[in-house]
């Protein structure tokens, strides 16, 4: 039997949060594992609506505290992460003056519906709060109010139907499965007796000792101080493995389109659309790499494994784009991709899906008998709060473990932008001078890997392009395959890269990603086909993507 090694801390889960504590008690000098069944971030935090937000709608709630955390850690991460989360100028199209004051009210007092109909009134009122709690390392500019004639001359396919319309901003994050892998990598370099394993299964454990199974590599045991349950919409499946019967997690499904739609792109112009749908719910759209990205529903569902965006969605995302912007048409032609996730909320039986709460808690099963470690679980949070949170949570194991915090996150550089140039283009030119690459190129490699480009450029040199647009090299593809805890052809084309998602992957390229793959990882041709057809499964299946079609 395998003999088990002692650790600090061992997290199940490297979904946004698992990740992010991670890095944070690695940074503190304690010793962890963070393992997870599947890729790193491939769960919840792979089907985000890739927003980095203050949370405006938490206002109606009354979760203020929440705002203002959600405001300081979104300007934390433009700080932090300037390679991947960037300002995202947004606009509230407005249909009425006065609608919607007292049902926000009800609201606020603990009305388990959600308002309809927010007037210029309100919107005003909660735009110049998000100013107020966004105040804390502000790095972007205040709201504004347009005139009816100012919002249809900006957007002119618009419906006229507004009255006015909101301004102000926010932030989008264009790689999050990649930022929650550069977490584990910083937390990697920052204590190197720490370990971090994909695609790892929990076999059994005695209360003692863990042990686990990955899929090509032998089975090992661990024997931690403490244990985290950062499953997010597994949780309650993961504790039931640690012997704990729990109800945390009461999720619902959140659902994204994206469309192949230049003119819709060209109204938007760099703009993000928060609109009322017509039956009240909040929907978005943005330019994201290109498409155009618009989400999301909410609704109650708990199975996390057969997720998946279904027709009745899609139509909703058309016909409520439809009736905002009239100036355009809008089929089901358009839509190149989509994607779905289970959001680990907390458990809120007959709360409205829109108005459950997007905080965070961790509440503790202390060691019993039987067990000789507390358990400590993650439930709910959001995308931009999981610094915060880790914060939270490490303090809270620092105390058990009686060891100080030795350094704070909150100014902490992740991965790529760590070194990060001012000015992408003075960058490119300088490192243009010295190499065998176009500014272009090299301007392409930082947007996708921050500061890390200097290093992956120096493998691209020389590389054949893997598409006709050159877009994807041998040696890019290798250099991922090589330093990135890749497994599988599918953590390629839909975690490492945006390929899949975004329309630019077909199936030509795809064989020609796999013969990359295999070749670096050594595959026999029979495990390259198995790849190809375990992928393209995926794909059709869980985000309606046909690469041969």
């Amino acid at each position: 039997m395998t003999e088990a090694r002692d650790i600090d801390v061992l997290i199940l889960g490297a979904g946004i949060n698992g990740a992010g504590l991670f890095r944070d008690l690695c940074e503190q000098g304690v010793t962890c594992a963070i393992i997870d069944k599947g890729d790193f971030g491939s769960g919840t935090s792979a089907a985000p609506s890739r927003l980095i937000h203050g949370g405006i709608k938490y206002l109606e709630t009354g979760e203020f505290s929440l705002v203002a955390q959600s405001t300081l850690e979104r300007n934390l991460l433009l700080r932090n992460a300037p390679h991947y989360v960037k300002p995202l100028p947004t606009v509230i199209p407005i249909f009425s003056w006065l609608k919607g004051v007292s049902a926000a009210l009800r609201t606020l007092f603990g009305s388990t519906t959600a308002p309809r109909a927010r007037g210029a009134v309100l919107i005003k009122l909660g735009l110049a709060m998000y100013d107020f709690y966004g105040a804390r390392a502000r790095v972007m500019p205040r709201h504004r109010l347009w005139s009816r004639r100012r919002a249809l001359t900006e957007i002119p396919s618009l419906t006229p139907r507004i009255v006015a319309a909101g301004t102000y901003f926010d932030a989008m994050v264009t790689h999050p499965e990649r930022l929650v892998l550069e977490l584990v990598q910083d937390g990697l370099a920052a204590n190197p007796a720490s370990v971090a394993h994909n695609y790892t299964s929990l076999m059994q454990t005695d209360g003692k000792v863990l042990r686990f199974q990955p899929t090509d590599r032998p089975p090992f045991a661990l024997r931690p101080k403490i244990v985290v349950n950062a499953g997010g919409p597994w949780i309650d499946r993961v504790n039931a493995q640690l012997g704990l019967e729990t109800k945390f997690i009461g999720g619902t499904k959140g659902s994204h389109i994206l469309l192949d739609h230049p003119g819709l792109i060209r109204a938007l112009n760099g703009r993000m659309i928060y609109f009322e749908a017509d039956d009240g719910r909040i929907c978005l759209v943005f330019d994201y790499l290109g498409r155009a990205l618009v989400g999301s529903t909410d609704i109650r569902a708990a199975d996390p494994e057969t997720v998946a965006c279904d027709d009745e969605e899609i139509s909703y995302f058309l016909d409520s784009l439809r009736s905002l912007l009239p100036g355009l048409t809008f089929d089901q032609g358009q839509v190149v991709s989509c994607y779905s996730g289970i959001r680990p909320l907390p458990r809120s039986d007959g709360t409205a899906a829109g108005l459950i709460s997007r905080d965070h808690s961790a509440p503790v099963a202390e060691a019993e008998d039987g067990r000789d470690w507390p358990v400590i679980s993650l439930v709910g949070g959001k995308w931009t709060t999981f610094r915060g949170f880790a914060e939270e949570v490490c303090d809270t194991v620092l105390a058990r473990l009686s060891r100080p915090r030795q350094i704070s996150t909150k100014d902490l550089p992740i991965g790529g932008g760590r070194d990060f140039p001012a000015d992408p283009e003075v960058w490119a030119h300088q490192t243009a001078a010295g190499g065998r690459l176009s500014t272009d190129r090299l301007i392409t490699l930082l947007g996708r890997y921050g500061s890390t480009a200097g290093t992956i450029a120096s493998s691209d040199v020389g590389t054949a392009p893997l598409d006709p647009q050159g877009a994807w090299t041998e040696g890019e593809i290798a250099w991922i395959a090589a330093h990135e805890h890749v497994q599988h052809l599918a953590d390629i084309v839909l975690r490492r890269t945006p390929l899949a998602l975004t329309g630019g992957l077909t199936g030509s390229l795809l064989d020609r990603i796999a013969g990359v793959l295999g070749k670096q990882q050594g595959w026999t041709d029979q495990r390259v086909e198995s790849e190809l057809k375990t992928t393209r499964r995926e794909l059709q299946e869980r985000h309606r993507i046909d690469v041969d079609g």
